[in-house]
């Protein structure tokens, strides 16, 4: 079939198969350029097959040489329907991996459940022994609990209606828009979704089940922003959850003196995720300009390589703020950048949107995640949406 890219809101319902592999590999490449380090040996990657999971997947085969364990929740083409961007990355990654004769197997089910925790430990019992990494990159908008209830997540304020310049993604205009205030019970909804209570179970199971090797790594992956997106971001309810997955790092860290639990603040970027949140797109794309000019800019390969090479894996140990936070938002978050951001904010309209934004990098990233964009790749060609996995576990 032909894959073309169709676009609803904010999200492509489509993935091509071949612009998915061209990605993954585009990413191992960059990583596999910045250098062998002393790191994992044996990874297990709680949300591996997109963004931040997937590039750290990547990494730790890139620059680690290290076996990995993948949990995913992705589905595969069915009749005219193409299979979702992460199976056909995930694809991808088990090639590579095949060829470079490491081990690569991944459970394709919901990360939150028992029963996927309970398939984990046996596989990593199997195959892996044990494991010294564990990297959580988990984005859902829903979480059935061990009890059976299921908590959605809303973005929304927790004080006072906010109003804010928002980028209308549709047609590149700038608009107004007004979020409203969460209820008590949607603020704890979302942080049951994603906040860190998951996180601590996977810790708890993993370490129940003595498939930790001692002083082994977890990593979660968060973001705070700049003061500009606080009333809608850290000060809403994603950021309330955020600040609950900050609390369980230290949770982690005093429960078990043999497990280093630790956060890494990212950059801003486009994400499936991201592009749903009001106000934050305009912010990612005012920060795209100024950045790249600053020649700064990182992708989320780019950020990712550098926490491996950097900041995680030193001789020094980890590299982190007074928080014992991993800042790879550090130049995000460089004065002169915010200052020229804000500039950029306030004078920004609908005619000068190309001027302070960049509109074109922010859709390339965001076809980029599903496949498309790519110029090598012949769109109009035939090509078979059905790609198999050798190594999913179902």
């Amino acid at each position: 079939m032909i894959i073309e890219p169709k676009v609803r809101e904010y999200i492509c319902t489509t993935a091509h198969p071949q612009g998915c592999a061209e990605s993954v590999r585009n990413q191992a490449d960059y990583a596999c350029k910045q250098g062998m380090v002393n790191g994992t040996k044996k990874a297990l990657i709680i949300g591996c097959s997109t963004g931040y999971g997937l590039a750290s997947r990547i990494c730790a085969l890139e620059n680690c040489g290290a076996d990995t364990l993948g949990i995913m929740f992705e589905r595969q083409a069915n009749g005219r329907r193409t299979a979702t961007p992460g199976w056909y990355n995930t694809a991808e990654f088990h090639r590579l991996a095949s060829g470079k004769g490491v081990y690569a197997k991944t459970i394709n089910g919901d990360a939150f459940s028992k029963e996927i925790k309970e398939k984990a430990i046996e596989l990593i019992k199997k195959d892996l022994g044990k494991v010294d990494l564990v990297v959580y990159s988990l984005a859902a908008p829903r979480r059935t609990d061990a009890e059976g209830k299921t908590w959605s997540s809303c973005l929304k304020t927790t004080d006072e209606p906010f109003t804010e310049k928002s980028l209308d993604l549709r047609n590149n205009e700038i608009t107004e828009k007004t979020v409203e205030p969460a209820t008590e019970e949607e603020v704890l909804s979302t942080v049951k979704v994603m906040g860190g209570e998951d996180w601590a179970d996977w810790i708890d199971a993993l370490k129940a089940a003595d498939v930790l090797t001692e002083n082994a790594v977890t990593v979660a992956y968060s973001y705070i922003g700049p003061e500009l997106t606080y009333p809608i971001y850290y000060h809403g309810t994603i950021g309330t959850a955020k600040q609950h997955l900050q609390k369980t790092m230290t949770e982690i860290n005093q429960a078990y003196p043999d497990v280093r639990a630790v956060i890494s603040v990212n950059k801003g970027l486009v994400t499936q995720a991201s592009a749903a949140i009001p106000v934050v797109p305009l912010y990612f794309a005012i920060l795209y300009k100024v950045m790249k000019r600053a020649g700064n800019h990182e992708n989320c390969i780019q950020q990712i390589a550098r926490l491996f090479t950097q900041k995680l894996y030193t001789p020094e140990g980890f590299r982190t703020d007074e928080n014992g936070f991993i800042r790879m938002d550090d130049y995000e978050l460089l004065p002169e950048i915010q200052e020229e951001v804000k500039k950029c904010w306030k004078a920004v309209t609908t005619d000068t949107v190309n001027q302070y934004c960049d509109i074109d990098g922010y859709w390339e990233d965001f076809y980029h995640m599903f496949g498309f964009h790519y110029s090598d790749i012949d769109y109009t060609q035939d090509v078979d949406a059905n790609v198999e996995i050798n190594g999913i576990v179902m």
